[in-house]
């Protein structure tokens, strides 16, 4: 059963993957990558240079956001330059790293339903 549970979120993360390639032109090589790309959306500020810092932090605010929806985090404020900041809400579980990296998996595919009406069945 979790066999059949992998497959099928790795059937979703590649459609997703090939629909932002349709949108932005770019398939996103990996996980960071699209947090990237959500960092971004979730700033509002499009597209320009980030320093590596940034880019951090983008990565930080995408993890947020999608967490979010379980209740982990919450939006804050925005600061000044229009940057979120989230609070943790709840702790988050202590898991392997393959198992944070399809909760992150998990909660990206959800985001993208909450936020776009995607479905990648």
């Amino acid at each position: 059963m979790a066999i059949k549970r992998d497959l099928d979120l790795e059937r979703k993360w590649q459609k997703l993957k090939t629909g932002l390639e349709a949108s932005i032109g770019k398939k996103p090589n990996d996980l960071n990558g699209v947090l990237f790309l959500i960092g971004v959306q979730e700033l509002g500020q499009g597209l320009r240079n980030f320093s590596k810092e940034q880019k951090q932090d983008l990565m930080h605010i995408a993890i947020c956001k999608v967490l979010s929806y379980q209740g982990f985090y919450k939006l804050d404020y925005v600061d000044q330059e229009g940057w979120p900041h989230w609070k943790l809400i709840k702790e988050l579980p202590h898991i392997d790293l393959l198992s944070q990296e399809k909760l992150l998996k998990i909660q990206v595919l959800d985001y993208f339903e909450q936020e776009y009406g995607e479905t990648f069945d």
